[in-house]
Protein backbone atom coordinates (compact mmCIF):
# COMPACT_ATOMS: atom_id res chain seq x y z
CA UNK A 1 0.00 0.00 0.00
CA UNK A 2 1.73 3.26 -0.95
CA UNK A 3 1.17 5.64 1.93
CA UNK A 4 0.19 9.25 0.27
CA UNK A 5 0.22 12.65 2.64
CA UNK A 6 -2.77 14.39 0.66
CA UNK A 7 -1.50 17.93 2.00
CA UNK A 8 1.48 17.33 0.28
CA UNK A 9 2.20 20.40 -2.39
CA UNK A 10 -1.12 21.79 -3.92
CA UNK A 11 -2.86 19.52 -1.14
CA UNK A 12 -5.90 20.02 -3.10
CA UNK A 13 -8.12 17.94 -5.25
CA UNK A 14 -5.50 17.38 -8.26
CA UNK A 15 -3.70 14.92 -5.59
CA UNK A 16 -6.57 12.71 -5.14
CA UNK A 17 -7.64 12.61 -8.45
CA UNK A 18 -3.98 11.47 -10.21
CA UNK A 19 -3.59 9.25 -6.82
CA UNK A 20 -6.42 7.18 -8.42
CA UNK A 21 -5.76 7.25 -11.83
CA UNK A 22 -1.66 6.08 -10.99
CA UNK A 23 -2.88 3.04 -8.51
CA UNK A 24 -5.30 1.79 -11.04
CA UNK A 25 -2.98 1.92 -14.47
CA UNK A 26 0.35 0.22 -11.94
CA UNK A 27 -2.08 -2.11 -10.36
CA UNK A 28 -0.60 -0.62 -7.00
CA UNK A 29 -2.87 0.24 -4.13
CA UNK A 30 -2.87 3.59 -2.57
CA UNK A 31 -3.80 5.02 0.72
CA UNK A 32 -4.53 8.96 0.87
CA UNK A 33 -4.87 10.54 4.22
CA UNK A 34 -5.46 14.54 5.00
CA UNK A 35 -7.25 14.88 2.13
CA UNK A 36 -7.10 18.13 0.60
CA UNK A 37 -6.01 19.74 3.90
CA UNK A 38 -4.71 22.67 2.10
CA UNK A 39 -8.45 23.75 1.47
CA UNK A 40 -11.52 25.63 2.91
CA UNK A 41 -13.52 22.66 3.00
CA UNK A 42 -10.94 19.34 3.48
CA UNK A 43 -12.35 16.20 2.55
CA UNK A 44 -13.75 14.83 0.07
CA UNK A 45 -16.09 16.97 -2.12
CA UNK A 46 -18.69 15.66 -4.83
CA UNK A 47 -16.54 16.12 -7.44
CA UNK A 48 -13.73 14.51 -5.77
CA UNK A 49 -15.94 11.36 -4.97
CA UNK A 50 -17.46 11.19 -8.20
CA UNK A 51 -13.70 11.23 -10.00
CA UNK A 52 -12.27 7.98 -7.68
CA UNK A 53 -15.95 6.07 -8.10
CA UNK A 54 -15.15 6.72 -11.80
CA UNK A 55 -12.21 4.93 -11.72
CA UNK A 56 -13.29 2.37 -9.03
CA UNK A 57 -15.30 1.37 -11.71
CA UNK A 58 -13.06 1.00 -14.43
CA UNK A 59 -10.89 -1.02 -12.28
CA UNK A 60 -13.15 -2.65 -10.46
CA UNK A 61 -11.01 -1.14 -7.21
CA UNK A 62 -12.00 -2.54 -3.52
CA UNK A 63 -12.50 1.06 -1.79
CA UNK A 64 -12.59 1.87 2.11
CA UNK A 65 -14.14 5.04 3.14
CA UNK A 66 -15.03 6.55 0.43
CA UNK A 67 -17.74 9.09 1.35
CA UNK A 68 -18.42 12.92 1.08
CA UNK A 69 -15.94 14.66 3.25
CA UNK A 70 -13.86 11.84 3.91
CA UNK A 71 -10.37 13.07 5.30
CA UNK A 72 -9.07 9.65 4.55
CA UNK A 73 -9.58 6.87 1.72
CA UNK A 74 -7.86 3.55 0.55
CA UNK A 75 -7.97 2.39 -3.06
CA UNK A 76 -7.27 -1.25 -4.14
CA UNK A 77 -6.80 -1.51 -8.32
CA UNK A 78 -8.12 -5.21 -9.07
CA UNK A 79 -8.07 -5.50 -12.94
CA UNK A 80 -6.93 -3.63 -15.57
CA UNK A 81 -9.39 -1.13 -17.13
CA UNK A 82 -11.41 -2.91 -19.59
CA UNK A 83 -13.74 -0.25 -21.17
CA UNK A 84 -16.84 0.25 -22.17
CA UNK A 85 -19.71 2.78 -21.44
CA UNK A 86 -19.46 4.94 -18.20
CA UNK A 87 -21.83 7.88 -16.95
CA UNK A 88 -20.72 9.66 -13.90
CA UNK A 89 -22.80 12.11 -12.43
CA UNK A 90 -21.13 15.02 -10.35
CA UNK A 91 -24.58 15.80 -8.67
CA UNK A 92 -23.50 19.61 -8.58
CA UNK A 93 -21.49 22.24 -10.00
CA UNK A 94 -18.17 19.74 -9.65
CA UNK A 95 -16.24 19.96 -12.86
CA UNK A 96 -16.50 17.85 -16.06
CA UNK A 97 -13.13 18.73 -17.36
CA UNK A 98 -11.53 17.23 -13.70
CA UNK A 99 -13.36 14.39 -13.40
CA UNK A 100 -12.00 13.41 -16.79
CA UNK A 101 -8.70 14.37 -16.37
CA UNK A 102 -9.09 11.39 -13.88
CA UNK A 103 -10.53 8.74 -15.61
CA UNK A 104 -9.04 9.48 -19.50
CA UNK A 105 -5.29 8.04 -18.38
CA UNK A 106 -6.91 5.02 -17.30
CA UNK A 107 -9.45 4.42 -20.51
CA UNK A 108 -6.49 4.88 -22.60
CA UNK A 109 -4.75 1.85 -21.58
CA UNK A 110 -7.69 -0.13 -21.49
CA UNK A 111 -8.75 -3.29 -23.23
CA UNK A 112 -11.00 -1.83 -25.48
CA UNK A 113 -12.55 1.63 -26.61
CA UNK A 114 -14.78 3.77 -24.17
CA UNK A 115 -17.32 5.78 -23.92
CA UNK A 116 -17.76 8.10 -21.06
CA UNK A 117 -21.34 10.70 -20.24
CA UNK A 118 -20.72 13.16 -17.48
CA UNK A 119 -22.81 15.45 -15.69
CA UNK A 120 -22.08 18.80 -13.54
CA UNK A 121 -20.24 22.06 -14.81
CA UNK A 122 -18.49 22.44 -17.54
CA UNK A 123 -17.50 25.92 -17.07
CA UNK A 124 -16.55 26.69 -13.95
CA UNK A 125 -13.71 28.60 -11.49
CA UNK A 126 -10.85 26.62 -10.70
CA UNK A 127 -10.87 24.44 -13.79
CA UNK A 128 -10.69 24.44 -17.54
CA UNK A 129 -13.21 25.43 -19.60
CA UNK A 130 -15.09 23.27 -22.07
CA UNK A 131 -13.20 24.53 -24.85
CA UNK A 132 -10.00 24.18 -23.09
CA UNK A 133 -10.39 20.78 -22.95
CA UNK A 134 -11.68 20.93 -26.12
CA UNK A 135 -9.19 22.55 -28.18
CA UNK A 136 -6.19 22.44 -26.26
CA UNK A 137 -5.96 19.10 -23.83
CA UNK A 138 -7.18 16.74 -26.60
CA UNK A 139 -5.34 18.32 -29.25
CA UNK A 140 -2.01 17.50 -26.94
CA UNK A 141 -3.22 14.01 -26.79
CA UNK A 142 -3.74 13.80 -30.84
CA UNK A 143 -0.39 14.72 -31.07
CA UNK A 144 1.00 12.10 -28.72
CA UNK A 145 -0.58 9.15 -31.25
CA UNK A 146 -3.87 9.39 -29.31
CA UNK A 147 -7.71 9.12 -30.27
CA UNK A 148 -9.69 10.78 -28.33
CA UNK A 149 -13.43 13.15 -29.32
CA UNK A 150 -15.74 14.67 -26.94
CA UNK A 151 -18.83 16.65 -27.57
CA UNK A 152 -20.27 19.12 -24.90
CA UNK A 153 -24.32 17.97 -25.12
CA UNK A 154 -25.34 20.99 -22.68
CA UNK A 155 -23.36 23.17 -20.97
CA UNK A 156 -23.79 23.55 -17.12
CA UNK A 157 -22.10 26.21 -14.59
CA UNK A 158 -22.08 27.45 -11.13
CA UNK A 159 -23.92 26.58 -9.18
CA UNK A 160 -26.76 24.52 -10.74
CA UNK A 161 -24.48 22.37 -13.34
CA UNK A 162 -26.78 20.32 -14.77
CA UNK A 163 -24.28 20.15 -18.01
CA UNK A 164 -23.40 17.12 -19.96
CA UNK A 165 -20.70 15.93 -21.97
CA UNK A 166 -19.66 12.56 -23.87
CA UNK A 167 -16.26 11.44 -24.65
CA UNK A 168 -15.22 8.58 -27.06
CA UNK A 169 -11.28 6.86 -26.03
CA UNK A 170 -9.93 4.32 -28.35
CA UNK A 171 -7.04 2.15 -26.42
CA UNK A 172 -3.72 3.30 -27.39
CA UNK A 173 0.19 3.60 -26.47
CA UNK A 174 1.24 7.65 -25.98
CA UNK A 175 4.45 8.82 -27.74
CA UNK A 176 6.22 12.22 -26.92
CA UNK A 177 5.16 15.25 -28.59
CA UNK A 178 7.12 16.63 -30.71
CA UNK A 179 7.78 20.66 -30.98
CA UNK A 180 9.70 21.97 -34.00
CA UNK A 181 11.63 24.94 -33.32
CA UNK A 182 10.05 26.65 -35.75
CA UNK A 183 8.58 30.03 -34.38
CA UNK A 184 6.10 30.73 -37.28
CA UNK A 185 3.16 33.34 -36.84
CA UNK A 186 0.54 32.29 -34.57
CA UNK A 187 -2.79 32.86 -35.28
CA UNK A 188 -5.17 33.17 -31.81
CA UNK A 189 -8.46 31.29 -32.48
CA UNK A 190 -11.21 31.72 -29.52
CA UNK A 191 -14.47 31.91 -27.95
CA UNK A 192 -16.12 34.26 -25.70
CA UNK A 193 -19.90 32.30 -24.90
CA UNK A 194 -22.54 33.21 -22.70
CA UNK A 195 -25.78 32.00 -21.64
CA UNK A 196 -29.06 33.30 -20.27
CA UNK A 197 -26.65 36.76 -20.40
CA UNK A 198 -26.61 40.00 -22.67
CA UNK A 199 -24.52 39.22 -25.65
CA UNK A 200 -22.97 42.38 -24.85
CA UNK A 201 -21.09 40.41 -21.81
CA UNK A 202 -19.24 38.39 -24.02
CA UNK A 203 -18.43 40.83 -26.65
CA UNK A 204 -16.73 42.90 -23.72
CA UNK A 205 -14.76 39.89 -23.02
CA UNK A 206 -13.39 39.36 -26.75
CA UNK A 207 -13.13 43.43 -27.24
CA UNK A 208 -10.67 42.89 -23.86
CA UNK A 209 -8.74 40.08 -24.76
CA UNK A 210 -8.05 41.43 -28.15
CA UNK A 211 -6.57 44.74 -26.70
CA UNK A 212 -4.00 42.17 -24.63
CA UNK A 213 -3.03 40.46 -28.09
CA UNK A 214 -1.83 43.68 -29.27
CA UNK A 215 -1.52 43.08 -32.96
CA UNK A 216 -1.38 39.71 -33.18
CA UNK A 217 -3.78 37.68 -35.56
CA UNK A 218 -6.74 36.58 -33.69
CA UNK A 219 -10.13 35.40 -34.55
CA UNK A 220 -12.65 35.38 -31.71
CA UNK A 221 -15.81 34.23 -31.76
CA UNK A 222 -18.71 35.43 -29.53
CA UNK A 223 -21.72 33.11 -29.44
CA UNK A 224 -25.17 33.39 -27.09
CA UNK A 225 -26.39 29.69 -26.13
CA UNK A 226 -29.85 29.34 -25.91
CA UNK A 227 -31.73 27.08 -23.19
CA UNK A 228 -31.38 23.82 -25.06
CA UNK A 229 -27.81 24.89 -25.22
CA UNK A 230 -27.29 25.21 -21.81
CA UNK A 231 -28.62 24.53 -18.13
CA UNK A 232 -28.31 27.78 -16.73
CA UNK A 233 -26.70 31.43 -16.96
CA UNK A 234 -23.14 31.79 -17.33
CA UNK A 235 -20.32 32.08 -19.05
CA UNK A 236 -16.53 31.92 -20.45
CA UNK A 237 -13.46 33.22 -22.92
CA UNK A 238 -11.04 30.57 -23.77
CA UNK A 239 -8.41 30.99 -26.29
CA UNK A 240 -5.96 29.01 -27.66
CA UNK A 241 -3.66 28.45 -30.35
CA UNK A 242 -1.59 25.70 -32.21
CA UNK A 243 1.98 25.86 -34.13
CA UNK A 244 4.59 23.16 -35.10
CA UNK A 245 6.40 24.75 -32.07
CA UNK A 246 3.57 25.19 -29.26
CA UNK A 247 -0.25 24.47 -28.18
CA UNK A 248 -1.13 27.06 -26.45
CA UNK A 249 -4.54 27.91 -24.22
CA UNK A 250 -5.76 30.10 -21.59
CA UNK A 251 -9.59 30.42 -19.92
CA UNK A 252 -11.88 32.37 -17.74
CA UNK A 253 -14.85 32.71 -16.57
CA UNK A 254 -17.66 34.86 -16.26
CA UNK A 255 -17.82 35.51 -12.67
CA UNK A 256 -20.25 37.49 -10.63
CA UNK A 257 -18.75 41.07 -9.57
CA UNK A 258 -16.09 40.72 -11.78
CA UNK A 259 -16.04 43.09 -14.91
CA UNK A 260 -16.05 41.33 -18.53
CA UNK A 261 -12.81 43.22 -19.48
CA UNK A 262 -11.00 41.81 -16.27
CA UNK A 263 -11.44 38.57 -17.70
CA UNK A 264 -10.97 39.38 -21.43
CA UNK A 265 -7.92 40.98 -20.69
CA UNK A 266 -6.35 38.24 -18.01
CA UNK A 267 -7.22 35.37 -20.70
CA UNK A 268 -5.31 37.62 -23.70
CA UNK A 269 -2.57 39.05 -21.18
CA UNK A 270 -1.50 34.98 -20.83
CA UNK A 271 -1.79 33.76 -23.79
CA UNK A 272 0.60 36.72 -25.28
CA UNK A 273 3.64 36.09 -22.60
CA UNK A 274 3.15 32.19 -23.74
CA UNK A 275 3.69 33.74 -26.89
CA UNK A 276 6.14 35.73 -26.10
CA UNK A 277 8.26 33.88 -24.01
CA UNK A 278 8.45 30.56 -26.81
CA UNK A 279 7.03 28.24 -24.38
CA UNK A 280 6.37 24.79 -25.73
CA UNK A 281 2.76 24.23 -23.77
CA UNK A 282 1.01 26.89 -21.60
CA UNK A 283 0.89 26.16 -17.49
CA UNK A 284 -2.15 24.31 -17.25
CA UNK A 285 -1.25 21.88 -20.24
CA UNK A 286 2.50 21.11 -18.92
CA UNK A 287 0.84 20.08 -15.61
CA UNK A 288 -1.85 17.67 -17.64
CA UNK A 289 0.69 16.49 -20.22
CA UNK A 290 3.03 14.75 -17.08
CA UNK A 291 1.17 11.52 -17.10
CA UNK A 292 0.95 10.97 -20.49
CA UNK A 293 4.69 11.27 -20.62
CA UNK A 294 5.07 9.14 -17.85
CA UNK A 295 2.76 6.52 -19.85
CA UNK A 296 5.33 6.96 -23.11
CA UNK A 297 8.05 5.77 -21.37
CA UNK A 298 10.69 7.25 -23.80
CA UNK A 299 12.68 10.32 -23.07
CA UNK A 300 10.90 13.90 -23.50
CA UNK A 301 10.62 17.20 -22.83
CA UNK A 302 9.06 20.60 -23.42
CA UNK A 303 9.32 24.01 -22.46
CA UNK A 304 7.17 26.55 -20.06
CA UNK A 305 7.18 29.42 -18.67
CA UNK A 306 6.66 28.26 -15.23
CA UNK A 307 6.46 25.15 -13.65
CA UNK A 308 3.04 25.36 -11.47
CA UNK A 309 3.09 23.58 -7.96
CA UNK A 310 0.03 21.32 -9.06
CA UNK A 311 2.71 20.08 -11.86
CA UNK A 312 5.50 19.62 -9.26
CA UNK A 313 2.45 17.75 -7.24
CA UNK A 314 1.91 15.60 -10.36
CA UNK A 315 5.89 14.87 -10.90
CA UNK A 316 5.72 13.44 -7.09
CA UNK A 317 2.96 11.46 -7.75
CA UNK A 318 3.74 10.13 -10.99
CA UNK A 319 7.42 8.89 -9.65
CA UNK A 320 5.90 7.21 -6.71
CA UNK A 321 4.21 5.01 -9.15
CA UNK A 322 5.74 4.68 -12.26
CA UNK A 323 9.33 4.08 -13.67
CA UNK A 324 10.11 7.06 -14.50
CA UNK A 325 11.97 10.29 -13.48
CA UNK A 326 11.18 14.14 -14.21
CA UNK A 327 13.48 17.19 -13.93
CA UNK A 328 13.09 20.51 -14.57
CA UNK A 329 15.69 22.78 -15.73
CA UNK A 330 16.24 27.16 -16.23
CA UNK A 331 16.47 27.84 -20.16
CA UNK A 332 16.21 31.52 -20.02
CA UNK A 333 13.16 32.82 -19.37
CA UNK A 334 11.84 29.00 -19.74
CA UNK A 335 11.79 26.19 -17.35
CA UNK A 336 12.41 22.61 -19.38
CA UNK A 337 10.55 19.71 -17.94
CA UNK A 338 12.09 16.00 -19.00
CA UNK A 339 10.58 12.77 -18.16
CA UNK A 340 12.66 10.01 -18.32
CA UNK A 341 12.46 6.03 -17.83
CA UNK A 342 14.45 5.13 -14.38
Amino acid sequence: MIELDGAYGEGGGQLVRLAVALAALSGKPARVFDVRARRKRPGLGHQHLAAVRAVAAACDARCENLALGSRAFAFEPRAQAAGGDYRVEVGTAGSVTLVLQAILPVLVCARRASRVTVTGGTDVREAPTWDYFDRVHLRLLARMGLRVGARALRRGYYPAGGGEVCVEIEPGQPSPPAFGETREAARVEGEAQVARLPVRIAERMREAALAALGRRPAAIGVRALDEAEAAGPGGAITLWTETEGALLGASRIAERGVRAETLGAAVGAELAADLAGGANLDVHGADQALVYLALARQRSAFTVRAVSEHARTAMWLIERFLPVRFSVEPMGALRRVRCEPA
